[in-house]
């Protein structure tokens, strides 16, 4: 269900169910999960993307229809599973690209939400598309609302539309768009950037946004913290040396 491939610090994960546009089931949240668990910790960037003609589909209708036979507590457990899931890839302590084209819709959508960066190709089609089904984005929601604020999702959930890559970079889903033919390239220009950081610092950096510090001294410590680490120390002596820092990995 997954095509994993390593490449020096850089781990890409293509989801790869393409007959059914890379829909997702209870399969695939458990590959998926099991990936960004035993994620090695030399790996500085995640590359998210879909086999086939689409990203993600959303929630495999089978899938859908055997849960509607679980027990209350069965059901509640499936989806703390996938919630679980999206916080291991917005928590994961290295950066997260998901590369978005054809189609992400639903649990799609939660994907691209949860991902740090998120690179559309031109066409691509976006749509929180649960309430169709007579469902809700419940497991997505605290991972969609923080990127496109509450008014649009409001209004998008509620209606279920499709929108395209450009309404979902004016709304901040994702953070630019692209061409098909030049996505990879693109996708390739945030992982050379990343691949230019601390790696601790970049999870720290992360860590500022998903657990802000609850006041100034808590900033000031963390900082402080970083200024001590031998990171910090090795990036600022190699900016004042002119040399690249012994962090830096150069693609």
């Amino acid at each position: 269900m997954l095509i994993v491939e390593r490449d020096g610090p850089v781990q890409r994960i293509k989801l790869n169910r393409p007959e059914v546009r890379n829909a997702i089931n209870d399969e695939l949240i458990a590959e998926l999960s099991d990936e960004f668990a035993a994620l090695p910790p030399e790996i500085r960037v995640v590359v998210l993307s879909g086999e086939g003609k689409a990203f993600c589909a959303g929630g495999d209708l089978q899938w859908m229809r055997r849960a509607a036979a679980y027990t209350e507590d069965e059901n509640i457990q499936d989806a703390i599973r996938l919630g679980m899931l999206f916080e291991a890839i917005a928590h994961c302590r290295a950066a997260v690209i998901a590369q978005v084209h054809g189609a992400a819709f639903g649990g799609g959508c939660g994907l691209v939400a949860a991902a740090d960066i998120a690179i559309a190709a031109g066409g691509t089609l976006f749509s929180f598309s649960e309430a169709k089904l007579g469902l809700i984005p419940a497991t997505i929601s605290q991972f969609v609302i923080p990127k496109i604020g509450a008014g649009n999702a409001r209004a998008l959930y509620v209606t279920a539309e499709a929108f395209d890559a450009d309404r979902a970079l004016a709304i901040g889903l994702v953070h630019e768009v692209h061409p098909l033919e030049g996505l990879g390239g693109a996708v390739e220009t945030k992982v050379a950037a990343i691949l230019r950081n601390g790696p601790e610092a970049v999870d720290e950096s992360k860590k500022m946004v998903l657990d802000p510090p609850a006041d100034l001294p808590e900033s000031a410590k963390r900082l402080a913290l970083r200024r001590a680490s031998d990171e910090g120390r090795e990036g600022v002596s190699a900016f004042l040396e002119k040399r690249s820092a012994s962090f830096v990995v150069e693609r």
